[in-house]
């Protein structure tokens, strides 16, 4: 990237980010629930809406702060690449006014060990507008920390919902 790009804060890429999640859950638990708006909305950190348009793809909007930049990015996000219940690759796209833009996409992979889940996920980022001119290290930090947030709360949220059915 050339200097007076980022100076004007037109794109910033950030590297990949990736992790794992164990899941006390069965693979197909875990599989519908990563289908499912009404579990993936209280788990995405600032979700205020996320809705199906259509069978591959959904409207959201989301509310959050990175660094000293609060955004409001409203956007689709896409599901690809789909080999249930093993695997899919999830991109979106959003515009968050004068914060800039937002691109990301993850490919999540789903192993069952046994009555647990491992959930693999790889992701990667772009931003423009102000955003991008923040700076990659902080940028790349705020990213970490939602995805972890995201995948810990959906981790949660899940082993509650399997817990739930045994015991109910």
């Amino acid at each position: 990237m050339e200097p007076q790009d980022e100076e004007k804060g037109s794109e910033s890429l950030m590297g990949d980010i990736g992790g794992e999640e164990r899941i006390a859950a069965p693979r197909d638990v875990v599989w519908a629930a990563l289908n499912d708006p009404d579990m993936l909305k209280p788990c995405i950190p600032g979700c205020q809406t996320l809705e199906w348009i259509s069978a591959n793809e959904l409207e959201a909007s989301i509310r959050v702060r990175i660094g000293p930049i609060p955004a409001h990015f409203s956007g689709k996000i896409t599901l690809s690449d789909v080999v249930a219940p093993e695997s899919y690759t999830i991109s979106g796209q959003g515009k968050g006014g004068i914060a800039g833009f937002a691109k990301g996409s993850a490919k999540v992979r789903l192993k069952a060990d046994g009555n647990e889940t491992l959930l693999h996920y790889e992701t990667e980022a772009q931003l423009g507008g102000r955003l991008a001119k923040l700076g990659a290290k902080l940028i790349a930090a705020a990213a970490q920390k939602l995805g972890s947030r995201f995948f810990a709360d959906f981790s949660e949220a899940v082993t509650r919902r399997a817990s739930d059915a045994r015991n109910g």
